[in-house]
């Protein structure tokens, strides 16, 4: 079965039943993505697929063929930070971790589709559990985020403007 990940092809020959959140951590040795509760309620197993944050552990790689799957480690680009991590560790989310891979991936997909969200966006799209309770500090990080995402492109539009403007 061919696979994309983080923007790379991959072929693994696997059972076309065995959930991809194994594929992913014994197969590929992606083990940013972690095993929570085994039954797609914790959200700690979230990727991307498609741009869409999706629960793991229960999820056949077969239903993922010819689909683009970003991980945890896919999340940075050319080693930058995202603007999600960079406000996770701004507003110190974690507290011990284990879920935050999960709540980074669904806080992007989030931002992704809604670029500016209120509290109860976030709390309805925010569907992941974390035993420590850092929902507060997550919500505002998500904020930050967002505020860190308009003021790139922002910065971005500016470049190309200054760009365009400028005399060879």
């Amino acid at each position: 079965m061919k696979l994309t990940l983080n923007n790379k092809d991959f072929e693994i020959n696997v059972e076309p039943n065995m959930p991809l959140l194994w594929v992913l951590r014994d197969e590929l040795n992606m083990t940013g993505t972690k095993y929570g509760c085994g039954v797609s309620s914790c959200g700690s197993c979230s990727v991307l697929i498609d741009g869409v944050a999706t629960k793991t552990c229960t999820l056949p790689i077969s239903a993922v063929a010819g689909k683009s799957i970003t991980t945890i480690e896919g999340i940075s680009e050319d080693g930058q930070l995202s603007a999600v991590q960079k406000a996770w560790i701004e507003h110190q989310v974690p507290q011990c971790g284990y879920c935050q891979s999960g709540m980074i991936i669904t806080a992007e997909a989030l931002l992704s589709e809604i670029p500016n969200p209120t509290d109860e966006d976030i709390d309805a799209a925010i569907t992941n559990i974390c035993r420590c309770g850092t929902y507060q500090r997550i919500r505002s990080a998500i904020h930050l985020a967002a505020k860190i995402k308009e003021e790139d492109s922002s910065l971005l539009g500016r470049r190309v403007e200054t760009i365009e403007n400028t005399s060879i």
